[in-house]
């Protein structure tokens, strides 16, 4: 941030300056401290993209090709940063286009605040060119939201904005602010919000609570954690490895969980869910003691609730209370931060192993890798496998580099064979399956920690549903990797139809363009990789280089993703092929 803007912002705190309503809104970020800002301008916002301009030495604003980009783009940078991604788009389509970021952000608990500009508010509900209930369009899908008709009312709005998506359970918050109240002029003073009335971001943790699940951890035969995005939101990952080292109990994830404990840590078994590994999804049916970290009981986790874990107790750590009992009935619920409550649990746990339990998870692991992993990432067949290509990908990153995966079998190819050595690495699409969202979340990956390697894996079709977002990359000049696995099929719906619909490929197959040429039409390198014996090189060349890269592998056409548990079947019953 510009220095002479932030020591003019602090010298203003507490006194007032008469300033435009759009020029608020900019004061308001800097004070909030966001350096980076994702948008698309257009008439309703045009007055706060004339004061941007003036503060471009403050913020860095993005140009993105789509709002649906830019909102994208803002969850990748919260997604890796831990900090409120923000992205601001005008009314009407501009301002729809971003339901679907904000939707993604809304289910994966991700701090984000969008501004929308917003037609004048003498013609509100007219149906002026435009104008749309934003507001209540979003409302589903925001963790708050509100509509700003005076210039007056910003600051106070915007700074309730930013204390609600990032404090508690993070999430998405929309303000919509008319034309007018941004050319109107006020008295300008901002303070920071530090609480909202009625609104607990984190409950208190009750001591009993703690007591009970650490009485039952310490006496179970066969305990067994699985932990959630909640460990990484909680910034709890080193509480969180302590607690599994001194209790010894076997730790499996979720995919928004994983690289809160490193993929080779020896306590971590693996994924639990649809394409989980085939140990943690088991025994999840045999454990007597199931403990619930940051985790909200997904369909996708649990498959058929009427069969899940029925003979474990259930413990649940949670910092929404609304998430207790939701889905599994919870023997012994922890409310609270998952930091401070998972710090009360170590003190007064017993220090064990459980080494005949463990074993069991590894029997049940040379099953899947004797069936599934050594011919995922080892083949001997002619065709080229995703799992090879992740393979390498973690050869030449050493497994430190963060993963950004669209929504398909790529997806879960990437969750089951990624290397996470560092938290915060698998930033992906959970709850709503966005496909389009790993290239614009890539941008705002890479943006927000330019430091680190970011790679994105994404499949032949949800590629093309953001594939503009080129041109970000290209303007921004974001040295973002980019991996298309191209299979030529919408495969894991071509999956389902192999498996279920009787091979029937109904509007699966993909006739696709030249990727590369496209790629080099936006002036990004690129490189086509189609047998075996170029991937080594090409992975190489690509983690080598100092700029944007795109790759694309042409993979096997049919393959599919294993283990798998049917839809609407038990965890017990996942299938190995």
């Amino acid at each position: 941030m510009n220095t002479k803007t932030l020591n003019k912002t602090k010298e203003m705190a507490g006194k007032t300056e008469r300033i435009t309503g759009a020029e608020a809104i900019i004061r308001c970020l800097i004070a909030e401290g966001v350096s980076t800002l994702y948008g698309y301008p257009g008439g309703a916002i045009m007055p706060v993209y004339d004061e941007l301009f003036k503060y471009k030495d403050s913020i860095h604003h993005v140009l993105t090709r789509h709002e649906q980009g830019a909102a994208h783009a803002a969850q990748g940078y919260a997604r890796i940063s831990g900090k409120v991604g923000v992205a601001m788009a005008t009314s009407g389509p501009g301002a729809t286009n971003l339901i679907t970021g904000i939707a993604d952000a809304q289910i994966d608990s991700t701090p984000m605040v969008c501004i929308t500009g917003q037609v004048p508010s003498t013609l509100l509900g007219s149906d002026a060119f435009q104008e749309t209930d934003i507001v209540g369009i979003s409302t589903p899908v925001t963790k708050w939201n509100q509509q700003v008709t005076k210039a007056s009312q910003i600051p106070e709005v915007l700074a309730k904005a930013f204390y609600i998506a990032r404090s508690g359970r993070p999430g998405p918050v929309l303000v919509d602010i008319t034309k007018d109240a941004q050319f109107e002029t006020f008295d300008f003073e901002y303070k920071k919000c530090t609480g909202v009335r009625s609104y607990k971001a984190i409950p208190d943790t009750d001591p009993a609570s703690i007591t009970a699940a650490a009485a039952l951890i310490n006496n179970a035969k066969k305990p067994m954690i699985v932990w959630g995005q909640g460990v990484i939101l909680g910034q709890a990952e080193a509480e969180f490895k302590a607690v599994v080292e001194k209790s010894g109990v076997p730790a499996a994830w979720t995919i928004l969980g994983a690289s809160a404990l490193p993929t080779s840590h020896e306590l971590n078994v693996g994924m639990v869910g649809m394409h989980g590994n085939y140990a943690p999804n088991k025994l999840t049916n045999e454990c007597d003691v199931l403990i619930a970290i940051g985790m909200r009981f997904d369909d996708r986790v649990t498959g058929n609730l009427s069969k899940y874990a029925k003979q474990a107790k259930v413990i649940h750590f949670d910092i929404d209370p609304a998430e207790i009992n939701k889905n599994v009935h919870a023997d012994v619920a922890v409310l609270g931060d998952a930091k401070q409550s998972l710090a009360l649990l170590l003190d007064a746990l017993n220090k064990n192993t459980h080494t005949a339990w463990h074993q069991e998870f590894k029997d049940l692991y040379a099953i899947e890798y004797d069936k599934v992993i050594k011919n995922d990432i080892s083949p001997t067949k002619e065709g080229l496998t995703m799992g090879e290509v992740l393979k390498q990908i973690n050869i030449e990153t050493k497994g430190n580099a963060a993963i950004v995966s669209d929504v398909g079998q790529h997806q879960m190819i990437a969750c089951r064979y990624a290397d996470f050595n560092i938290t915060k690495s698998n930033i992906t699409s959970g709850g709503l399956g966005t496909m389009g969202f790993a290239l614009p979340a890539a941008i705002g990956a890479k943006m927000a920690e330019p430091h680190r390697e970011v790679v994105a894996i994404i499949g032949d079709g949800g590629y093309q549903m953001n594939i503009q977002e080129l041109g970000t990359i290209f303007q921004q000049k974001v040295p973002v990797k980019i991996v298309v696995l191209n299979n030529e099929f919408l495969g894991m719906v071509r999956q389902w139809q192999e498996l279920f619909f009787d091979n029937r490929y109904a509007s699966t197959e993909m006739t696709n363009p030249n990727f590369v040429a496209i790629a080099e039409g936006y002036y990004i390198k690129a490189r086509k990789v189609v047998k075996r014996e170029e991937l080594e090189d090409a992975v190489k060349e690509m983690i080598a280089s100092k700029e944007s890269y795109f790759l694309e592998v042409c993979v096997e056409k049919e393959g599919n993703v294993f283990p798998m548990i049917p839809t609407g079947a038990s965890v017990s019953d996942i299938r190995l092929s």
